[in-house]
């Protein structure tokens, strides 16, 4: 128990610094877990668990950015929370075994959405409204399906959830003209909220390594923490490279456990 507990706690703090700058937390914390020999499902449940405490460590850290987008966190919130309660259900209703066809894909497509907003920065780019409250009807239509694609990013943090993060930032990025210090703090606070209440259900209809959440759990906090120190001092363009090419990468590890 010691051994787990020396290897989970700094794994936390890395897979905690990795999902508030990158959004790609289970690309570290859940390998772990299946390493110390949790079955698969209950590893994406603990791992969930345990990610409730980068939520609380970036919102800790992220007070400056968070501080003057309170109304778009507003909108944001409660879409990614429907969505994981959803999704946590489908989890316990159909194990994430089955949906694994079809996550690198989507892993991929965020890759590529991110990937195509490299070269645009806060400064170039034109905000739509999550609540459709623009003139146009385009602009309205696309707010719409901006909604649709933030409950599904909810949905599928609460099923399965790798590279969730990876999605929200590749949707925010693509629609509003905050920094990205500013929509990755938003990514933080309301995917931790999303992991919130999948985990006040997992803890009541699945099992839940409560033992393992303790160390891999704190271990996020402080990279929870760290993490939005980082993003304020690294380029955005290079931020948003970096982490479509992460992306990629697991899109194809993803892919080949998934096929071969």
């Amino acid at each position: 128990m010691l051994q787990m507990i020396m290897i989970l706690f700094p794994v936390g703090i890395l897979s905690g610094i990795v999902s508030t700058t990158a959004g790609l937390a289970s690309l570290v914390s859940y390998p772990a877990l299946l390493s110390v020999g949790i079955p698969p499902v209950f590893a994406n449940v603990t791992n969930t668990a345990a990610l409730v405490m980068t939520g609380f460590g970036s919102t800790v850290s992220s007070q400056k950015e968070l501080g003057d987008h309170k109304k778009d966190l507003i909108k944001v919130l409660p879409l990614t929370i429907i969505g994981s309660i959803s999704g946590s259900f489908l989890l316990l209703q159909q194990p994430s075994a089955s949906f694994t066809k079809v996550v690198p894909f989507f892993i991929l497509l965020a890759g590529l959405l991110l990937l195509t907003q490299v070269k645009k920065t806060s400064a170039n780019k034109q905000e739509i409204a999550l609540d459709g409250s623009t003139h146009s009807h385009k602009r309205t239509v696309i707010s719409a399906i901006v909604i649709i694609a933030v409950l599904l990013v909810g949905a599928y943090c609460g099923y399965f959830g790798a590279a969730g993060g990876v999605m929200m930032l590749a949707i925010l990025s693509s629609i509003t003209s905050m920094p990205y210090s500013s929509y990755n703090a938003l990514k933080n606070v309301s995917l931790g909220a999303s992991n919130l209440v999948a985990t006040l259900i997992y803890a009541f209809n699945s099992h839940i390594y409560w033992w393992l959440v303790l160390p891999l759990g704190l271990g996020l906090f402080v990279g929870g923490y760290i993490g939005p120190k980082i993003v304020r001092i690294i380029p955005e363009r290079q931020l948003k490279l970096v982490v479509s090419l992460l992306a990629f990468g697991l899109a194809v590890d993803l892919f080949m456990k998934a096929y071969f």
